[in-house]
């Protein structure tokens, strides 16, 4: 080999080399925006143990399911559910198409930004924002609406855009089990079509493996186009007890590891916990209100309180994100909580 070829050669091997040092330093350590805590310990011995072929804990790569909670478990949640306020907004956009709006409650209240009367309205009220704006539509149509709404919309108190909202760890926990052959999903109460306008750009989770509360739909074929039409009717609420339900129907497998954030996540961790063999069960506690907020057992949202006591009974995991979370969004700098 002449001497400039020998060169070349090494230049391009030390090339290489640059290239794939950042990746090797990542596979060297998963998880590093966790502090060094029991939670990360626990979330990469579990790993670990169901991953190694001699361990009496091995399991099979078709069996490594993982679900998530969406809100407040991989994006923030506060001051109200996100898709809440898609819902406000998608009822000033189309208000014009509605003129008795103006004098029908909640819709009222909602134009008005009259908090306290919308208050008044409760579980009812909401129900038929959310019914009014998320259906009478096209599955397409609707995912074209979340999408725009999730481009345009800024959160009331950080300003940013809502996908930025998403939590750093938990992202790269997602990543970690897909490197270790789990298949991961989301298991929410939030309405799967919009969850799909966003998951698989956001999170790296395809919309086959995205599950939460459905509407009623139907097939249509009209001008020679066929199309699912959301109607009116809630099909399946995905929360609670709901999602246990709709894991065994929509997978077919028990989860071997579920993340949550609140109670409505409890039957879920409970039936992830029942199954034979080693198993994981976390949850996200928030304790930040410098970087996030905190809240849990008197909160109207993401309320936290049988799950947590159940957590620490059971010995789960549960998060403690002020002091085991190096950041808490992708674009935050990597200092925690003071």
């Amino acid at each position: 080999m002449s001497l400039p070829n020998l060169h070349l050669r090494r230049f391009g091997l030390i090339l290489l080399l640059l290239i794939a040092l950042p990746n090797l330093v990542q596979a060297g350590e998963p998880l590093p925006s966790w502090n060094d805590g029991p939670s990360k310990k626990s979330i990469i011995e579990f790993v670990q143990s169901v991953t190694d072929q001699t361990s009496k804990d091995f399991v099979k790569p078709a069996e490594r399911i993982a679900v998530f909670d969406n809100d407040g478990t991989l994006w923030s949640e506060q001051p109200a559910y996100f898709e809440v306020l898609f819902a406000f907004d998608e009822v000033k956009r189309t208000a014009a198409q509605h003129p008795e709006w103006k004098t029908t409650q909640p819709f009222k209240a909602v134009l008005e930004n009259d908090h306290k009367a919308l208050a008044a309205t409760g579980m009812d009220g909401l129900l038929k924002i959310v019914g009014a704006t998320h259906s009478g539509m096209t599955t397409e149509e609707f995912n074209d609406y979340a999408q725009t709404w999730l481009t345009q919309a800024r959160h009331p108190k950080t300003g940013k855009p809502y996908t930025e909202m998403i939590f750093q760890p938990m992202l790269e926990m997602l990543d970690y089990l897909r490197s270790e052959g789990f298949k991961t999903y989301i298991v929410s109460g939030g309405d799967t079509g919009f969850m799909r306008a966003f998951a698989e750009r956001v999170y790296g989770i395809p919309p086959e493996q995205v599950i939460g509360t459905t509407f009623d739909t139907s097939y249509r074929f009209k001008d020679g186009k066929a199309t699912i039409l959301r109607n009116p009717k809630l099909a399946h609420n995905d929360d609670g007890p709901g999602k246990p339900v709709s894991i065994d129907n929509i997978i077919g497998r028990r989860p071997i590891l579920a993340f949550g954030n609140s109670d409505g996540d409890l039957q879920m961790l409970q039936w992830t916990a029942a199954g034979a063999g080693k198993r994981f069960m976390g949850l996200v506690h928030h304790t930040d209100p410098k970087r996030e907020w905190a809240y849990d057992r008197q909160s109207q949202i993401g309320r936290l309180d049988k799950a947590l006591d159940e957590a620490r009974q059971r010995g789960w995991t549960v998060v403690d994100m002020a002091t085991e979370w190096k950041r808490i969004y992708p674009a935050d700098a990597g200092q925690p909580a003071q």
